[in-house]
């Protein structure tokens, strides 16, 4: 991946179903159309933000990464991952308390991805919007 100057975008490259080094029992080593069959049949209870996680972390395209990263039972995992344009989106629609203000505010004024920026601050508005009610 390249540094990001202005005017440059800079896209993650991504792998078209599983990598053979992929262990087996590894959602990873499952097709696309599996793979999200897999993450759209999980429950609201489910306990597999493990596995989520690890789909988020890999170079699958970033459509199966951002539905993974929607099914996170916990979004502030994603805090690891807000540089990544799909899944920073993603994390910042689940932030919702009044800790979370400093944080959207960070992204807002530091995020590289205008997508990023632009979710913070509708988010920020929202929250600040409703912290007022």
């Amino acid at each position: 991946m390249s540094e990001e100057g202005p005017g440059q975008s800079r896209r993650r490259s991504w792998a078209a179903g599983p990598s053979a080094r992929e262990p087996a029992g590894s959602w990873l080593s499952l097709d696309d159309d599996g793979l999200l069959f897999q993450i759209e049949a999980l429950g609201d209870g489910h306990a597999e933000d493990a596995r989520l996680l690890e789909v988020v972390r890999s170079d699958r395209h970033f459509f199966i990464r951002q539905e993974a990263a929607k099914r996170l039972r916990d979004p502030l995992s994603l805090k690891a991952h807000a540089e990544d344009r799909h899944i920073g989106q993603i994390l910042v629609r689940g932030l919702n308390r009044r800790e979370d203000l400093d944080y959207l505010e960070r992204l807002v004024r530091e995020s590289h991805h205008l997508e990023v920026r632009k979710a913070a601050e509708a988010q920020l508005r929202f929250l600040t919007g409703r912290l007022a009610e």
